[in-house]
């Protein structure tokens, strides 16, 4: 069943997480598709703490969804082991009409290819040069469906020589003259005779038998009889050969399940090869790809939540099929090649929306999926308190909350109390609710940290304008921002770089310095990127 992976934004806030953890359990519960929460970045610690209180893993990270070798509909041939006859192999491409298959050793790792030009070449090279060697005598039984006839005289497990017709002739034509020929023959007991004589490696008698008399000359001579004409039993002598004598094990092109096809189809336009061998994580074969598995590719398909502009999406997502998009945010640049639903609804978090989901579909969450569907829309209303809350939000999470039998605010004290710590570095709290925006030409960064004592973070405020600056030169943007918002204050520190006379005509700041205090400024989707919009648009 084919993964549609559900996914937040880069840098994943708890309503990113939740709402895609929330989604893809309400698509499971109504059946169909397999449906896979998935985020694209470090859990952050408050994130955690409401997991963590509820019981909940973070959703599979996942970098990229660029079409990968596991996407496509590939070949699964069977796989065959170095010592399997030639025949077999050949057997086994015309019963499942393919041109190539896989071999490999007993723990699965690839050997080699082999293919039908292998099976061909071989067969012409042994039409100039019929002479085989080492050939394992239970290889020519088991392709002859024969029998050694003087099995009690000796052990036979190899025999070697060039293979010869022995056609009618009289007593003065010498047909064969070396001991190291496999004789080949009908009901022809003179020559058998004679072969018997000579000591040759072997005699292979087709359609006949063979007296009691002769038998008992054969001192070093394999005796076996096959039900086949002398003409076929020649062609199926050399096809008794392990394939490990003539596929190909040097200078392959082989692919992992991981490979994205952006690579594979360069590596494909530089080699000849009609299949090449697929591997796992464990180097084991798992199949093989040919040039027309490359032409039209299954895409992965995904749901985007909380979210919907480019920039904050997943890499590769060009290559991806977007079958939904739920949000809350502005309408921005995603673009899909089919009609697909869109719910975008001026709520204050994603998760509400999610939540009046349920209520339509007649379904009700778990209670500790209700904890975490509260603390998310506690978590990015910022306790009800940003201009982005609606009543909708207040009533699903209260809601939410009588499911879960929590308390709301329980839940904010522990998830606002969790942001900043002596231990973090400032940049790794800049980069726990960053997001990049591009503005009427304007590049910017606005992080968000949303606490219950914002002066001890501005106590370190040198060490944040340093590494914005630093963000700021290597991304190339006009502006970093920062947005300190203290939950009990019911406003923002703001603190930025760049374009600081715009940053001060858009919030009247009238300091000088790189920071101000913003009363309440609490939304950074309703309240910062609207007034930077106004003055660039």
């Amino acid at each position: 069943m084919d993964t549609v992976f559900i996914t937040g934004h880069r840098n994943p806030d708890t309503d990113s997480i939740i709402s895609a953890m929330a989604y893809a359990a309400l698509k499971n519960a109504l059946g169909g598709r397999q449906y896979k929460a998935a985020r694209l970045g470090q859990v952050s610690d408050e994130t955690q703490i409401v997991l963590d209180r509820f019981g909940f893993q973070p959703p599979q990270l996942i970098s990229d969804v660029r079409t990968q070798v596991r996407d496509l509909d590939y070949d699964t041939p069977p796989t065959l082991s170095p010592t399997a006859t030639i025949s077999r192999g050949w057997q086994m491409m015309q019963a499942d009409k393919i041109s190539a298959l896989p071999v490999a050793n007993e723990d699965g790792t690839l050997y080699g290819m082999l293919s039908a030009g292998d099976v061909a070449d071989y067969d012409m090279t042994s039409v100039r040069n019929p002479r085989i060697q080492n050939m394992p005598v239970y290889n020519m039984l088991s392709v002859l469906e024969g029998q050694i006839l003087n099995e009690g005289s000796e052990m036979w497990e190899e025999v070697s020589g060039e293979v010869t017709i022995a056609l009618p002739a009289g007593r003065e034509h010498l047909l064969f003259s070396s001991p190291d020929t496999i004789v080949v023959c009908g009901d022809q007991p003179d020559m058998i005779r004679r072969a018997l004589e000579l000591q040759v490696s072997c005699v292979l008698v087709c359609q006949a038998e063979v007296s009691q008399e002769l038998l008992e000359l054969a001192k070093r001579t394999c005796i076996i009889s096959t039900p086949y004409d002398p003409y076929r039993a020649v062609r199926l002598i050399h096809h008794a050969q392990p394939i490990s004598s003539i596929c190909k094990t040097a200078d392959m092109v082989c692919f992992h399940l991981d490979d994205y096809i952006d690579d594979v189809q360069d590596a494909v336009l530089e080699s000849r090869f009609r299949s090449y061998p697929i591997l796992d994580e464990n180097e084991r074969v798992v199949g093989t790809l040919s040039r027309f598995h490359l032409l039209r590719p299954r895409r992965k398909r995904v749901i985007l939540m909380d979210h919907n502009e480019r920039a904050q999406s997943v890499a590769g997502l060009e290559q991806a099929e977007i079958l939904e998009i739920v949000d809350h945010h502005r309408l921005a640049d995603i673009e899909t090649k089919n009609p697909i639903y869109v719910r975008n609804e001026p709520v204050g978090s994603t998760t509400t929306i999610v939540g009046g989901m349920y209520q339509e579909k007649g379904l009700m969450p778990t209670a500790k999926m209700a904890g975490l569907m509260a603390a998310a829309i506690v978590s990015d209303t910022v306790m009800f308190k940003s201009p982005t809350c609606t009543q909708r939000d207040i009533d699903m999470a209260n809601r939410m909350a009588r499911i879960a039998n929590v308390s709301l605010e329980e839940l904010g004290k522990a998830i606002f109390s969790a942001t900043s710590g002596e231990d973090k570095s400032v940049e790794a709290m800049l980069r726990t609710d960053y997001k990049e925006f591009h503005i009427a030409g304007h590049d910017l960064a606005v992080s968000q940290i949303t606490c219950m004592d914002s002066q001890r973070l501005l106590d370190r405020k040198e060490e944040f304008l340093t590494v914005m600056r630093t963000i700021r030169q290597d991304r190339h943007f006009n502006t970093v921002v920062l947005m300190i918002t203290d939950v009990l204050l019911e406003g923002t520190q703001l603190l930025f770089v760049g374009d600081e006379e715009t940053i001060r005509q858009a919030f009247n700041i009238k300091t000088e310095e790189n920071c101000a205090f913003l009363p309440h400024i609490m939304s950074r989707k309703k309240q910062v990127i609207p007034m930077l919009s106004a003055l660039w648009g």
